[in-house]
């Protein structure tokens, strides 16, 4: 039988993913983005990575990861996306080894993900109470999975999967957990994935074009007008 201190860190663990699925379920978007070398090494071209955080933040986006890099410099880099943008839900994404979990526990960041089902690095994540949203691709993965107590999971990549593919599951599947549909999709995919069932919807190449975000993804958060 676990002991207390081991089924307290266990619900710490399940009550991370409930607050990360209540805050997509508000806001059904994720933003990854990625780092330069010249971000890593503590350059002055910094500024532009800074300067799509600054559009984010000002949109009015919650959910902002950045890939993960076992470079040095990226624990400092990421200490000051965090001075800088409190508001943020920050994540780190690509998170593939143990190290990668470690520098996400000492930032304290909300969440972290993974490209593919690792068990071995879940349970590790699991055991630091560290929420790791892992990659599936096949119905056995995401099974796996939702087995070993993940709430939500990120399907990836998706795009190649197709839209249908998470309709395709649920009717043979007793249950699914939540979804983040992710890779390869784009701003003109955000609300046919929605619709067609997918939980929350991932965006990143090709959002950031010479250093300014599509333009669509505004037309999609703005609300609506409402007429007198």
């Amino acid at each position: 039988m676990p002991n207390t201190s081991e089924r307290s860190g266990d619900c710490l663990w399940l009550d991370r993913q409930e607050v990360l699925i209540a805050s997509l379920r508000a806001q059904p978007l994720v933003v990854v983005l990625r780092s330069e070398h010249d971000d890593l090494e503590g350059s002055s071209s910094k500024a532009s990575l800074f300067a799509v955080f600054e559009q984010l933040h000002l949109l009015g986006v919650r959910h902002v990861e950045l890939a993960w890099s076992p470079h040095p410099g990226w624990m400092s880099l990421m200490k000051e996306v965090q001075k800088c943008f409190a508001g943020l839900c920050l994540g780190a994404a690509s998170i593939s080894c143990p190290a990668g979990l470690q520098s996400v526990a000492e930032l304290g960041l909300a969440y972290a993900m993974t490209s593919y089902w690792d068990p071995d690095l879940h349970q590790k994540a699991r055991e630091m109470h560290q929420l790791l949203v892992p990659g599936v691709f096949t119905p056995t993965e995401i099974q796996q999975a939702y087995r070993c107590g993940c709430r939500l999971v990120k399907l990836f990549p998706a795009s190649v999967l197709g839209i249908d593919y998470w309709r395709q599951l649920a009717g043979p599947m007793d249950s699914l957990p939540f979804v983040i549909a992710a890779g390869g999709l784009t701003v003109q995919d955000f609300i046919p994935w929605l619709n067609a069932g997918y939980d929350a919807v991932a965006l990143g190449r090709g959002l950031v074009q010479q250093g300014q975000l599509d333009p669509a993804l505004q037309a999609y958060l703005k609300p609506p007008a409402t007429t007198a």
